[in-house]
């Protein structure tokens, strides 16, 4: 599998992508509320993140993906996404060190992502990967957590 890589607005491959996390996201359908953020995703808005943010991938075609966005306290994980086929092999996890290179590039302290509440396999992936759950949040409308916020600190590591 090829190392993570960063695309750009232009990138052939974002076609993939969006397959690629409609697939990976398909087996919340009937077990989140409200359902997943997914069914507004177009290529349009795959270039556009490409744009404000980053959308970075590994594998050829892609087999994983994740967004980053720069906040001003924290590097923002979203949609990461890994091909059933690819599960287990680690890519989550790449991306994941990826993006704490990256927050670390940017001055930035800290990873931030969101599950849903109802997803309680991501809550044990993601704290295997050094995420702690730091706090909750409500979708507009409901009046429950609908997700969790976890976060891992970046630790700066001094240049040699």
């Amino acid at each position: 599998m090829t190392m993570p890589r960063r695309l750009a607005p232009d990138d052939p491959s974002l076609a993939d992508v969006l397959s690629l996390i409609r697939r990976s996201f398909a087996y919340m359908e009937g077990r989140i509320d409200p359902p997943s953020s997914v069914h507004h995703l177009t290529l349009a808005a795959l270039r556009e993140q490409c744009r404000r943010g980053e959308v970075w991938a590994a594998g050829t075609p892609p087999a994983a993906c994740v967004f980053l966005t720069p906040r001003p306290d924290c590097l923002y994980l979203g949609k990461l996404a890994v091909d059933a086929p690819h599960r287990g092999t680690g890519l989550a996890r790449q991306l994941v060190e990826a993006a704490a290179v990256r927050a670390r590039s940017l001055g930035l302290p800290m990873l931030r992502l969101q599950t849903r509440v109802e997803l309680t396999e991501n809550h044990a992936a993601f704290a295997r990967m050094g995420f702690r759950r730091t706090g909750e949040t409500a979708h507009p409308g409901f009046g429950r957590p609908t997700s969790v916020i976890m976060e891992r600190p970046v630790p700066f590591t001094p240049a040699g």
